[in-house]
């Protein structure tokens, strides 16, 4: 049966419409998924997008915050942006929005010149709209702001804008709600990094975690540096005073490790393990261990300076082995580190044990990694405890060029 033309032509027009909703609902909620990080730029394509589709003039969004419902997102010409007032809606019945959360649902009000309860009449006049529609956002229940849109003609809403702006409220919560997760994750982030290695807080979030924090097998790079005359001076100075040395050199070699992108298992007292290779792959890990030996050597020696001014004389000695290990969480339910176990460790640790003050000894395997790149003086072979024949080792004397 053919319909008659004003009613197939009525027919094509909710078909357009009912496809630019479906298209500009799935152009929001694509950009909700790309977009966790910029919360702004989601509630501005909500609103402006909800504020088209109404063919209405101009639109709002609200969070509540405080009692108050401010404003975040606006919908409007330029010129009459800059005009919108900035200041915070109460909650009460004299605003669109107000009634919306007061109500907990959909609000219309057909002319707000005829409304005896709106009072935002100042505002009226500077924006010039006549019709108003407010839906509250809501999360599990709970209000957690609203958005309106008006036109500056008698012209009420109907159920289909209101149901659709509706749609765009709840788009707005999913928007609202996921850059508040990303942003608790980041605040987790940078606490956990106050306990924890860099690298190894950003693992705790990640997918592949778990599956690295379970226990795997990797080639590393293993680094222990360890104060020499700490003992002495323990044994002497004020507790004060400890600590105030050990602040300072804990600062300045952290600042190092996190600078060349080690991971640091420990601090142990006068003594740290830093790995490099893992969590995060590392194809030049040797040399960065090196590199970061090297620096630390230096600026201990400047902090030793200043040390040995105050009667303090400490200096440091490092070692480094290249080898691989097992990595994952170590601890028990409560306390868990993420740390290696290996010869490697084992090694670096004694060769650490051996060293002078101000050496850097390495391993024979982590002396040919970087061999082209440091000078270096033998030192011979070394028995160190716990292993069975005397290991070949070298000290670092440089960069190459340096």
């Amino acid at each position: 049966m053919k319909l008659p033309p004003a009613a197939e032509k009525h027919v094509r027009e909710l078909e357009k419409q009912y496809l630019e909703r479906q298209s500009a609902t799935n152009d929001v909620l694509r950009l909700i998924s790309t977009s966790a990080f910029d919360l702004d730029a989601v509630l501005e394509t909500v609103i402006q997008t909800s504020t088209r589709l109404c063919r209405a003039e101009h639109g709002r969004i609200f969070l509540l915050e405080d009692n108050l419902l401010r404003p975040v997102a606006s919908a409007a010409p330029t010129e009459l942006i800059r005009s919108l007032p900035n200041r915070p809606d109460t909650i009460d019945r004299g605003s669109a929005v107000g009634r919306a959360v007061m109500t907990g649902g959909p609000v219309m009000i057909a002319d707000v010149l005829a409304d005896p309860e709106y009072k935002d009449l100042d505002e009226q006049r500077t924006v010039g709209y006549r019709s108003l529609m407010a839906v509250p956002i809501q999360q599990d229940g709970r209000i957690i702001g609203a958005i309106t849109t008006g036109r500056n003609e008698v012209r009420p809403f109907s159920q289909s804008e209101i149901l659709l702006v509706t749609t765009f409220a709840d788009q707005a919560m999913i928007a609202i709600e996921n850059a508040r997760q990303m942003q608790t994750i980041q605040r987790q982030k940078a606490e956990l990094s106050r306990f924890l290695s860099p690298q190894v807080a950003a693992l705790v979030s990640t997918p592949v975690g778990e599956e690295l924090l379970a226990g795997h097998r990797r080639q590393i790079t293993a680094l222990f540096c360890d104060l020499r005359g700490f003992t002495a001076f323990a044994e002497t100075a004020e507790p004060e005073e400890l600590f105030g040395v050990l602040r300072t050199y804990h600062e300045a070699m952290g600042e190092l490790i996190v600078n060349h992108g080690g991971t640091l298992e420990h601090f142990a007292g006068d003594g740290m393990m830093v790995f490099f290779n893992d969590p995060e792959l590392q194809p030049d890990h040797v040399a960065r261990a090196v590199r970061m030996a090297i620096a630390m050597r230096e600026r201990f020696a400047e902090l030793a300076q200043g040390w040995h001014r105050l009667g303090y004389e400490l200096a440091v000695g490092i070692g480094i082995a290249v080898g691989y290990a097992t990595l994952g969480r170590i601890g028990f339910e409560g306390r868990y580190d993420y740390g290696a176990i290996g010869n490697v460790v084992i090694l670096a640790s004694r060769l650490s044990a051996d060293a002078r003050p101000g050496q850097i000894l390495l391993s024979q395997r982590a002396h040919a990694a970087v061999e082209e790149v440091v000078n270096t003086e033998e030192i011979g072979e070394l028995t160190l405890k716990g292993f069975s024949r005397p290991m070949a080792v070298v000290n670092v004397i440089g960069l190459r060029g340096a």
